[in-house]
């Protein structure tokens, strides 16, 4: 059974700042699951059963980038319906604004992530990733 196809997955979706308006993307590769090429927010992924929402935010923003998070600010949640290699998947994201100390980022999964880079909102490079536009939508007041 696999979570986000065969039943609805839980994610924590977070996007990381660094107090100062900041905002950290990865540029997917071709080795990610899907969205290849496309920038998206660092530090996301499902929740582990068993897990805390807690930990599994602070286990994958640790993953992805490296940094430790020092402050974690709920922002809402999305129901998510995608399809992904012809196969319809269902999750609910529980999204968050996250502050980590931009001295601690690096890339530990340069097979995953082409690069990562700081920028600002209003400068968010092309092609994002086929979510942005919707948490963008949802949370702008917010970020």
């Amino acid at each position: 059974m696999k979570r986000g196809h065969d039943f609805i997955g839980v994610t924590a979706v977070t996007i990381c700042h660094d107090g100062h308006g900041n905002y950290l993307l990865g540029h997917r590769s071709n080795k990610c699951r899907d969205e290849h090429f496309r920038w998206d927010v660092v530090g996301s992924g499902g929740v582990e059963f068993g897990e805390w929402l807690e930990e599994a935010i602070q286990r994958e923003v640790k993953e992805e980038c490296g940094a430790t998070v020092q402050n974690i600010e709920p922002l809402g949640y999305r129901e998510v319906h995608r399809e992904h290699d012809g196969e319809k998947t269902h999750w609910i994201a529980l999204d968050f604004k996250v502050e980590i100390d931009r001295d601690q980022v690096h890339n530990p999964e340069p097979d995953k992530c082409l690069e990562m880079k700081w920028f600002k909102l209003s400068e968010f490079p092309e092609p994002m990733h086929s979510q942005w536009p919707i948490f963008f939508e949802k949370y702008k007041e917010k970020l």
